[in-house]
């Protein structure tokens, strides 16, 4: 958790970009999930970071993407401002007061560091031969160091869990977790996420399809 607290940039960019093409690795629908009717129903966007600025950034974007749907999409920090907005008791009174009926929530859960290797190319001019290639640029570059035709990267995986619960029955019905790959830039993922949740939700016919 501290990893997570402490890399609000890193994952504000996993929360608004993603590289995969398939959003959702997993997902989860109650078995007892009744239709969601989100039409003109009020709907909080909860996402859940360290940085009060992106937090913001995130939410915004979710509660378009909310709207765009039918239901009336509303950010958590216009309804309740608070610099600690870990403090239930005063979100829920808050929401409460607004009339909402749903929230979905975003949250960043792991962080991981991958290693990639690109293998060299052996028929590069550095290997073709022994003596008069290799054997002086194999003992003239110190180990570890990038070698001809090859390439070490470091990729970062975040997964992200998306959750829509029903707060008429204080209830969890669709759950689902992504896996984004070198997160870049702050526009597009919150976007993708939703309409991706979007789609499992009309798949699984707790909302009708658009």
């Amino acid at each position: 958790m501290s990893a997570i607290r402490s890399s609000a940039l890193v994952l504000m960019a996993a929360l608004v970009t993603a590289c995969a093409s398939n959003e959702f690795v997993s997902s989860w629908k109650a078995p007892d999930a009744r239709p969601l009717q989100l039409q003109g129903a009020k709907v909080a966007a909860v996402v859940m970071v360290n940085s009060e600025a992106s937090r913001r950034v995130a939410e915004d974007k979710l509660a378009r993407e909310i709207t765009a749907r039918g239901g009336i999409g509303i950010p958590m920090y216009s309804i309740y401002p608070d610099s600690a907005p870990a403090n239930e008791p005063a979100a829920r009174a808050a929401l409460e007061k607004a009339g909402v009926l749903g929230v979905v929530v975003m949250r960043p859960v792991q962080i991981d560091k991958e290693i990639v290797a690109t293998p060299a190319t052996y028929s590069a001019p550095i290997y073709r031969g022994y003596w008069g290639a290799y054997y002086g640029a194999g003992w003239g570059t110190p180990w570890g160091a990038a070698v001809e035709g090859g390439e070490i990267r470091t990729n970062t995986i975040v997964q992200v869990e998306t959750l829509v619960y029903s707060l008429l029955q204080n209830k969890l019905v669709w759950g689902g977790q992504s896996k984004l790959t070198n997160p870049r830039s702050i526009d597009r993922t919150i976007e993708r996420l939703a309409s991706a949740a979007a789609a499992e939700l009309q798949k699984q016919g707790l909302i009708p399809a658009s």
